[in-house]
């Protein structure tokens, strides 16, 4: 048996991060993955997405996914050839709380963080296994562009895709449940990015159910239906909770009900976000460690790569109404910016909700050019409680579409 001070399962964001972090901090790290390094993100997730995002066809698209995508892979290869990093390729599976087994090799720590990711949720929709129907990776994998793609789902992944196909030359229709796009995303600003999208030759289908595949009339059915935690069976044999759809129960520090074992990332289904993946992961070593932070889960952005872009951080107006929080909104518009007007990028719209007490800001919701760029300025403002007021005595160079802030 191998005894080692950490062992991390799964070589995703959130895990090889956790690595990196704690062999800098001098830790002896082994590190467990089946697949390749870099999880869903890298391979088939938010970067090979976004070399279709900036590609103007399908060919390049496809052209560019295959050198980006191995050389952020060699990448990650080279942050885990760390000395203090042992990389098992392979699948490690629990045999009590503190050990773990590949084959017939065992490995025993104090400490295991779990970050095995998540996978496509599928729905029960009959019809399901024609062969048109693919998730995000099969859509990634078509070799030719298909002339019509139907995807059912209007949250991120969908909206992505449904941008860039419809840029691509697709005939594109999307079919949501929801009466509105982007749930997580304001409604005033998914309404207009949903609005313009129509504009530009996607057919919506909103307050939709499908019930047969049959009955959808495409080349290809997207399903963007969302992901779910990727749990195994082998984590009841080191005693930890969890639940299937909700994935594992972690505690603020992202321990699980076992003491010593953490899960980090989309496997505890808090925030299902490479960069909260990241973040988690450092929480986690540092508690392992003794070391406090000053990281904020509460405030995490987030970005949808539709074209034009949108993001958010903090709550929703129609969430902000719910809570009973008395807040002021400002609201801004692309359009009277000047570099926008510049770049003959003048279609968006941003709104800074504020606490009217205090005058904190509390959260922005947007859509426009590098709208999250300016969401991620404000993601830094909130996360030292800066107020409106301290805001607007910020000096932003001019022409720069941060000046839509103020």
């Amino acid at each position: 048996m191998t005894t080692t001070d950490l062992i991390i399962i799964g070589a995703g964001p959130g895990g090889y991060k956790a690595a990196e972090y704690a062999a800098q901090q001098g830790l002896k790290v082994v590190i467990f993955e089946g697949d390749n390094v870099g999880g869903t993100c890298l391979n088939v997730g938010c970067i090979p997405t976004k070399t279709y995002v900036h590609s103007a066809t399908f060919a390049e698209a496809r052209e560019r996914m295959a050198t980006v995508v191995p050389q952020l892979r060699q990448g990650v290869e080279t942050i885990l050839s760390h000395p203090n990093i042992t990389l098992v390729r392979s699948k490690a599976s629990f045999v009590d709380a503190h050990t773990v087994s590949v084959g017939c090799d065992s490995f025993a720590a104090k400490n295991i963080i779990i970050a095995t990711g998540s996978e496509t949720k599928w729905l029960p929709i009959t019809g399901c296994d024609d062969a048109r129907v693919v998730d995000s990776t099969g859509l990634l994998n078509l070799e030719a562009l298909p002339k019509r793609l139907t995807i059912i789902g209007a949250g991120v992944i969908g909206m992505e895709f449904a941008s860039v196909f419809q840029r691509f030359g697709s005939e594109v229709t999307v079919i949501e449940y929801l009466k509105e796009c982007l749930p997580a995303l304001d409604s005033d600003i998914a309404k207009r990015l949903r609005k313009l999208l129509e504009k530009r030759g996607i057919t919506f289908k909103m307050k939709t159910a499908v019930e047969n595949i049959a009955d959808i009339d495409a080349d290809i059915v997207l399903m963007a239906t969302g992901r779910k935690p990727r749990v195994q069976e082998d984590f009841a044999k080191a005693g930890i909770e969890y639940d299937d759809r909700k994935g594992i129960t972690v505690n603020d520090n992202f321990e699980t009900t076992v003491k010593g074992i953490y899960a980090i990332g989309d496997v505890n289904g808090r925030q299902m976000l490479a960069h909260a993946a990241e973040m988690q992961a450092k929480r986690a070593v540092n508690h392992i460690l003794g070391k406090t932070d000053g990281i904020r889960f509460d405030i995490m952005p987030a970005a949808i790569f539709t074209e034009p872009e949108a993001a958010c951080v903090g709550p929703t107006e129609e969430q902000l109404k719910e809570q009973g929080i008395d807040y002021q909104c400002m609201k801004s518009f692309w359009r009277a910016n000047g570099k926008a007007m510049a770049m003959g990028e003048t279609e968006g719209m941003l709104k800074l909700f504020s606490d009217t007490a205090s005058g904190r800001i509390i959260g922005c919701h947007a859509y426009g050019a590098h709208a999250a760029d300016i969401v991620q300025e404000v993601s830094v403002l909130m996360c030292k409680n800066t107020t409106l007021a301290e805001l607007y005595d910020m000096t932003h160079i001019h022409p720069t579409l941060s000046e839509i802030l103020i």
